[in-house]
């Protein structure tokens, strides 16, 4: 089974990424090196989590700054020698008072703005493009539930070295030595500004599919159906990586996802039913999103 898939992922990704490549889609959700932020948010949801951290980073780190000036008050005002008679009293009913209210009035502060976020994630819509993403052990698989049709994508490349032959491959779909471990033989194409809803479930231990720049994040559990959906705000490519610990190649499980224009993915929809169905004829899709 493997096997076959492997073949086939190879095949079709062989025919489709050079494609991709002649359209000039940007690179946008990618790990940088030595970076220490989010990666450009491509989605609302991603928006609206990256505001949250902001938001939250700025309060504790607000808190942080007044503990520590409260303990170096505390250090210099009332050591034993700024202070040699220590006081006796035994509680102060307004601090008491005080660290109680404020704690509960900055945690209801971030409540009001972190619930409408996690709804806005758990509130399914309903989706323009439907897709099941099945995890294995260790690629991803893909149905395209409205369209009939379904493939396997895996990590370019079967050694986790970059050689020469794997860095032949990587040319060959598009990508340069920087995507390598990123790149995947066939990836996930959606139309932008459509609303895709994505079922995640695994075949065999829990997985967990994750773009960044989507801000989405579901764990494949299986026997189970989770939802996610997102909806692209800028074509472009996207990478993400299985989030979940599932094995000896769990670092080696990526995920591509390519926004397209929506006459881009139309062509690509009616290639990939052929390709996918055995009959492979190539397509450029630089001519179609012309």
């Amino acid at each position: 089974m493997r096997l076959k898939s492997k073949i086939t992922g190879f095949i079709s990704g062989f025919l489709a990424m050079p494609a991709f490549a002649e359209s000039g889609l940007e690179i946008i959700g990618q790990p940088v090196a030595d970076g220490i932020g989010f990666q450009p948010a491509a989605t609302k949801l991603a928006r609206d989590l990256q505001w949250l951290d902001g938001m939250v980073l700025i309060i504790i780190t607000a808190i942080t700054v007044f503990v520590l000036g409260l303990l170096a008050y505390v250090i210099l005002r009332y050591n034993r020698k700024a202070n040699p008679v220590p006081e006796t009293f035994t509680h102060n009913s307004s601090v008491e008072v005080a660290w109680t209210v404020i704690p509960i009035v900055i945690l209801v502060f971030i409540g009001a703005f972190s619930l409408p976020v996690l709804f806005d994630q758990q509130k399914i819509p309903e989706g323009e493009v439907n897709i099941k993403v099945t995890g294995y052990q260790w690629y991803w698989g893909y149905e395209y539930v409205d369209e009939g049709f379904e493939f396997e994508s895996f990590l370019i490349g079967d050694g986790k070295v970059l050689t020469p032959e794997v860095e032949l491959e990587l040319q060959e779909a598009g990508y340069t030595r920087d995507q390598f471990l990123l790149a995947t033989d066939a990836a996930v194409v959606v139309p932008v500004d459509k609303t895709v809803v994505m079922q995640v479930t695994g075949a065999d231990v829990i997985h967990s599919w994750t773009i960044p720049a989507f801000g989405v994040k579901q764990d494949a559990v299986p026997g189970r159906l989770g939802q996610l959906w997102f909806k692209a705000e800028k074509e472009g490519i996207y990478f993400g990586q299985c989030s979940e610990l599932c094995g000896k190649d769990h670092a080696y499980m990526p995920i591509t996802v390519k926004v397209v224009s929506q006459d881009a993915y139309k062509s690509w929809l009616s290639a990939a039913k052929s390709e996918y169905a055995g009959a492979t004829q190539p397509y450029n899709i630089a001519e179609a999103s012309e």
